[in-house]
Formats: structure tokens, C-alpha cells, sequence
């Protein structure tokens, strides 16, 4: 928490110093906060034209804080501990495993290295791709302004950032096939999970070895794999059906389908968008905020409560419903401490959005609506917005940073501050005693 505290601070000295400004742009203290805030949590909330303050070197800064915010403070300095050839101590591992959500301290560093390396080829590679294919198709007239956008929607969409720098999202790519299935391989890669990511690289080094033996995915990278199906499948379906008569009704047939399925991916983290999302129904706008909730899978650049948490409750409904004690998916058995947590997460994310949402009720003047797709945005660091963040009171910008940053580092960490570190061993166990429930 000190650690993302400490890289909120540098981030809003960054943003102050005129290197990184246009000339004549003041911006206030409280701004300056939630945009470090927004940055540090890859969230891509502002309270003001990101195109109209900063100037090029500052994209460039942005892009270097997304890292910082995306993959993780521990992360990226573990990465240059590594290049250094620095000893890395079993605190410094110890704080890895808490920064990305790892179970146990054995391969963290090995993880960082393959992670790491993969997130930036896989950056440079499509960067390079959308620069040539910008420049080609007549997007930017100049290749060195289509490699410097072209990089940015490759760092941007890998990292989930969502911040518009141009100040037209990516609305002017709205038809382009092509850019808009790329872009969502990108979501798709930087929101699954370092883990699952991991896995694959094993696998493919499995592949060429030609071994034998089956190669074994973890548990962990089949239930991300299966939530991310489901939650993907499903939201596309939806927003299909509730968009073909309104908003998408002047499209192609194959377009519906494409806009559906990439609102359904970059709601659950990227907040990129190729529409005005006031054009929306208010429904799509509910299954918007709920996809956005349930955010990315955890050890990923995304917020929310986490694919996985969402995943294990269905689970647990599924078993209480077939009358069964045990939790089993893939040959596995789900341990019922990881079930008591996600119930936990669950609970206290969704009473802490409510919260958040009767609270800016009272003191903004928006809709309900789209104070809604706000709080959900925020905590699920997504970024998207119906246009009132720039009009928010101080209160409630003030409520919206703390959304992203408890986003950004995770509500069960969050709690973690709160509950002693030790507890209690009394010895015994009180009488048990049933009661009533529904």
C-alpha cells in the first residue's frame, strides 16, 4: 500500500513539471491527485483533456507509469534487480507474492523474468504492426506520428490504461476490423492473468521439446480460462440482443456482433470505447457496470473483484445446489479458505459500491445511472464514463480516487490492513446451535 502510495506522489511531481505540460494549462491540486491516482491504478478516469495539458513527452511518461501501474511496482523493479544481477531476498519475494497475488514464494522470480519479457515483445511487435497499418491506410499522414500512436494503442490496450490522449478514444477505428480485433487480443492478453500467461509459455516450450507426458495447466489458469469463456461469451450474447434494435441497428450483421463482443471485453478492464455510451440503454449500461465489477483475472494488470472470485462463488452455488460439501472442478477439490475469501471479497466489494453509489447520490447532481457506471468504473479501474467525471464535486472525486486505488491493489489486501496478523487460539470450540435462514 505505501509502495502505491509512494508512485501516486511522484506521479502527480511528474505531471507538474512543465517538460510534461502544454504551455498555459493550470490544473488543480485535487486533479493533479486523481489523474496520478487514475494512472498508478490503470484506471483512464480524468477530470480534464489529457490531449489539451500534457504534450508528447508526457503521453510518453504516461506510458512508462502505465507499466508502473499495470504489471506492478515490484514487478518492474524485480525486473531490473534481475538485470543488475542483484540479489533478490526473501522479503523482497515475499512482497512480489503479495504484489501479484501469488499463492506461494516458489518460481516468483522466474515468473517476473518470462511475464515481464513477453509484455514488452508482445508491445513493441503490435506497436511496430499498428504503425505501419496506421500509416498505410491513411490514419496519419506522417510514419512518425503513426509510430508514436501506434505504440501508445499497444502499450495502452495491453496495460488496460484507457486513458484518450486524442481526445476521440479509438471512435475514429470504429469500422476497422482488424484494429478493433487486435485491440481486443491485447485486452485479452494483459487482463487473463501473469499466471495463465506463464502456463502458456510452458506450453509451448512443452510443444517444441515433443515430450511425452501431457503438459498440465494449473488450476488456477483453467478456472481464469473458463470465467474469462463464460463472462465473454455471455456478455457478447447480452449486449447483443439488447443493442440490435437501438444502437447497433444501422449495423451489418457481422458488426453487431464484433461491437458486442468488444464491449464485452474492454468493460472488464480496458475502457476503451468506439461509441458514445450515452447512446446506450440503460440496461446495457447495468450489464456494463456488472462486467466491469467483476473486472480481470487476479496477477493481471486489472481491477474489479476478480474473475476467479466470481468463478468460485458460482462453483459454490452449484454445489449447494447438487447437496454437496466440497467445491470440485478439473480433478480439483477448491480449498474452502480461498472459498471463505472470495465470499468476503465479494460481499464487502459489492456493500462498499453501494456505498459509494448512495453516498454520490447525495452529492452530485447526475443521473443514477451514470453515477452507477462511475463507482463500477473506478473500482474496477476500467475507465469508462457516461462525461461527468470533469463535473464531479471535490467530494466526490475524492470518493472516486479511493474507489481506484482500493481497485488497483486489491480488496482483500485492502482488508488485510485492518485484521491482525495473528489470531486468537482460545483452545476450544463453543456448542453448536442451528438457526433459521430464509
Amino acid at each position: 500500500m505505501f509502495y502505491y502510495f509512494a508512485m501516486t506522489v511522484l506521479a502527480m511531481i511528474l505531471f507538474s513539471l512543465p517538460v510534461f505540460r502544454e504551455p498555459g494549462y493550470h490544473v488543480s491540486f485535487l486533479d493533479l491527485l486523481f489523474m496520478a491516482i487514475s494512472t498508478i491504478s490503470v484506471t483512464g478516469l480524468t477530470t480534464f483533456d489529457i490531449s489539451s495539458v500534457f504534450n508528447d513527452a508526457g503521453v510518453v511518461m504516461l506510458e512508462v507509469l502505465f507499466h508502473i501501474g499495470g504489471l506492478g511496482i515490484m514487478m518492474i523493479t524485480t525486473f531490473f534487480f534481475i538485470l543488475s544481477k542483484r540479489r533478490i531476498t526473501l522479503k523482497q519475494r515475499q512482497l512480489i507474492m503479495t504484489d501479484m497475488n501469488q499463492p506461494r514464494l516458489s518460481g516468483i522470480v522466474n515468473l517476473i523474468k518470462i511475464t515481464f519479457t513477453m509484455i514488452l515483445v508482445i508491445e513493441v511487435l503490435f506497436g511496430t504492426v499498428f504503425a505501419f497499418y496506421f500509416y498505410l491506410m491513411g490514419y496519419y499522414q506522417k510514419l512518425s506520428q503513426a509510430f508514436f500512436y501506434g505504440f501508445y494503442q499497444s502499450i495502452s490496450a495491453v496495460t488496460n490504461s484507457g486513458f484518450d490522449v486524442t481526445g476521440d478514444s479509438i471512435i475514429p477505428f470504429s469500422h476497422d476490423a482488424f484494429f478493433i480485433l487486435t485491440i481486443m487480443l491485447l485486452i485479452f492478453i494483459g487482463g487473463i492473468g501473469f499466471p495463465v500467461l506463464m502456463d502458456f509459455h510452458g506450453w509451448l516450450l512443452h510443444k517444441r521439446a515433443k515430450a511425452k507426458i501431457p503438459f498440465r495447466f494449473s488450476l488456477f489458469s483453467k478456472i481464469a480460462l473458463l470465467a474469462f469463456v463464460v463472462l465473454f461469451v455471455g456478455g457478447t450474447i447480452i449486449i447483443w440482443l439488447l443493442e440490435k434494435d437501438h444502437s447497433f441497428i444501422d449495423m451489418s450483421f457481422f458488426d453487431q456482433w464484433l461491437n458486442s463482443a468488444f464491449y464485452s471485453m474492454t468493460t472488464r478492464n480496458a475502457g476503451l470505447q468506439i461509441h458514445d455510451l450515452n447512446n446506450f440503454q440503460n440496461t446495457t449500461l447495468i450489464i456494463f457496470s456488472l462486467l466491469m465489477f467483476i473486472g480481470a483475472s487476479p496477477s493481471s494488470v486489472g481491477g474489479g473483484i476478480r474473475t476467479t472470485t466470481i468463478a468460485i462463488i458460482g462453483l459454490y452455488l452449484y454445489s449447494f445446489l447438487k447437496n454437496e460439501n466440497d467445491i470440485n472442478i478439473f480433478g480439483r477439490k477448491i480449498a474452502p479458505e480461498d472459498v471463505r475469501k472470495s465470499v468476503v471479497v465479494f460481499m464487502l466489494s459489492a456493500g462498499m459500491c453501494l456505498f459509494s453509489i448512495l453516498f454520490l447520490t447525495a452529492t452530485e447532481d447526475h443521473s443514477l445511472i451514470s453515477i452507477i457506471v462511475e463507482v463500477t468504473s473506478a473500482f474496477g479501474t476500467t475507465g469508462l464514463s457516461l462525461g461527468i467525471t470533469p463535473d464531479l464535486s471535490s467530494t466526490g472525486k475524492v470518493m472516486i480516487a479511493i474507489l481506484m486505488f482500493i481497485g488497483r491493489v486489491g480488496m482483500l489486501y485492502t482488508l488485510m490492513l485492518f485484521v491482525p496478523k495473528e489470531t486468537r487460539d482460545l483452545g476450544y470450540e463453543f456448542p453448536e446451535e442451528k438457526i433459521i435462514i430464509g
